[in-house]
């Protein structure tokens, strides 16, 4: 009997009792149920509102449904209609019930109005809010780090670059080019002007003895040296100009010159907040960042996006074992929120698209996750082969870089629950993680989970400075552009490590969603930048 306002927009709207009312199904995006309002048709004519699509706000009455209506607990009945926003259903790109995924990606700025995007972005929300919460409870600082960086923290070359010099070279294209015989043009300008300068100090020296004309000849000096020093000014930006290729300015051996750039320096997109984490984590204890990184990887495969959200905790006196205990506590509680809080979502995925992500979930939160070296790994994936198991690349030996198929078949398979696997061969492994004292592995860590493969890649920090430098210097890395990184070494190094998760990939793993562009909002891949 209470009376209240409620908006939405219309899923269904069915005409009743020969028009004299309508039934809207409507959701407002804050969970997978939705409201049924009756508007009669004294409220607003039925077959102007019930178009899938359309927006409503009403005022009525809250009423329990008929007993034979058992998908409703509660249903409002329209006694005013406050808004309407009209939809044409013929026209609405979306108003069919089944559409495929990869349609809604043509559609993004209103695929978050279908009811699996809509579940989506709620697993979404709760996972990030208990992110925070995680690790916040555990005395984590939460550091913005930066998404312009000098640094590549992965090494892998592949980054977005940032720089002004294109914007100048396109306005230098719309300028006439600059010849030989223009700058020479410009340089006798400019020598016309300095003789114009002697003339007048000419002027001044003849005139000593008699202050007028001396005064005169001064007062004309100023004028005439700021003419020569802007003629000077016009000669070398048109030399500076004269140089450039493409209009993009070079060094002396060809290169791009930076130092005109607006950093002064090459700068790109973060693919990582970790090194900066680290020092906050040097000095703080425990840290973590949680914000976009961007991949300049030509991939166009499920798994990859050129934009996608880490979570990147740093933790000062810890190994490698400490952060693999973290990291599994991180995803549990992850889990067990997803549980407590968007059970309703998870129902609704699991019976469009994966019927077992709820037990996978559950059995997350139930059990310890496994542990298993890569060495072991390695073994065990050549005994499967030799048992007749089959992978695409069957080519399994010890210093490979093991493939998801390899990941998923240990985790899904064999372990059967998330696995942390660890202490990888130095050689396919980033240049900051700490040599372990056998010479040939490094103390990192991957989190290995069914239906995804690698979750999380983490490692405890080389800090050694020594050994540090040594291991840049081999990998070919500028050791003065990471000065800053070593000086955490130099000045009260310590045991420290850390852990880096793809938030969409948790969100993969959790709701059981094959393609990462489904996951994210605003998927950015090669070609694509909609919306």
């Amino acid at each position: 009997g209470q009376t209240l306002v409620a908006g939405g927009w219309v899923k269904t709207g069915r005409v009743q009792g020969n028009g004299a009312f309508v039934f809207l199904e409507t959701n407002d995006g804050s969970g997978p149920r939705n409201l049924q309002i009756v508007m009669p048709k004294e409220v607003h004519e039925p077959d102007a509102c019930r178009q899938t699509g359309t927006c409503v706000v009403v005022e009525g009455e809250v009423k329990a449904p008929p007993e034979d209506n058992k998908s409703q607990v509660v249903e409002l009945h329209a006694s005013k209609i406050l808004h309407i926003g009209y939809c044409d259903a013929g026209q609405y790109p979306i108003a069919k019930a089944k559409l495929s995924l990869e349609f809604l990606r043509e559609k993004i700025h209103l695929r978050c109005r279908t009811n699996t995007i809509a579940a989506i972005q709620r697993i979404r929300n709760c996972l990030a809010f208990a992110t925070h919460k995680f690790f916040q409870e555990s005395g984590f600082q939460y550091v913005h780090t930066p998404i312009i960086t000098a640094s590549d923290c992965e090494g892998a070359g592949e980054m977005f670059q940032i720089t002004t010099l294109l914007a100048q070279a396109d306005a230098m294209a719309k300028e006439p080019p600059l010849t030989e015989e223009r700058i020479a043009e410009l340089k006798a300008a400019a020598s016309a002007q300095g003789g114009k300068v002697k003339e007048v100090k000419d002027k001044i020296k003849a005139a000593k003895g008699d202050e007028a004309a001396e005064a005169a000849a001064k007062a004309e000096l100023a004028p005439a040296l700021e003419a020569l020093q802007a003629s000077k000014r016009v000669v070398e930006e048109a030399e500076r100009k004269a140089k450039m290729v493409g209009g993009i300015p070079r060094t002396a051996d060809g290169g791009v010159d930076y130092a005109q750039d607006f950093f002064g320096q090459p700068v790109n997109m973060t693919v990582s907040g970790q090194l900066q984490a680290e020092i906050y984590a040097c000095a703080m204890t425990s840290v973590y960042t949680f914000g976009p990184t961007f991949r300049a990887e030509n991939s166009h495969t499920s798994r990859h996006l050129a934009e996608f959200w880490m979570i990147e905790p740093e933790i000062a006196f810890a190994d490698l074992h400490d952060t693999m205990r973290c990291a599994e506590d991180y995803v549990r509680y992850c889990c067990k929120c997803v549980l407590e809080d968007c059970l309703a979502d998870l129902e609704l995925l699991s019976k469009m698209y994966d019927k077992g992500c709820i037990a996978r979930v559950r059995g997350v939160v139930a059990e310890p996750f496994a542990r298993c070296s890569y060495t072991e790994a390695i073994e065990l994936l050549k005994t499967a082969i030799a048992g007749g198991k089959k992978f695409e690349n069957m080519d399994v030996e010890w210093g490979m870089d093991m493939g998801s198929e390899h990941e998923r078949y240990l985790s899904e398979e064999v372990f059967k629950k998330p696995l942390c696997c660890y202490n990888y061969p130095k050689d396919i492994k980033a240049f900051y993680m700490r040599a372990n004292d056998d010479g040939t592995t490094v103390a990192s860590m991957d989190v290995l989970v069914p239906g995804v493969g690698e979750l999380i890649g983490g490692s405890q920090r080389e800090e050694r400075l020594d050994r540090l430098t040594a291991i840049m210097e081999e990998k070919g890395l500028d050791v003065e552009v990471y000065g800053w990184y070593l000086d955490l070494r130099r000045y009260g190094t310590c045991v420290h490590s850390g852990f880096g998760l793809g938030f969409e990939r948790l969100i993969n793993f959790v709701t059981g969603i094959e393609n990462i562009r489904d996951v994210i909002p605003f998927p950015r891949w090669p070609g694509n930048a909609r919306g």
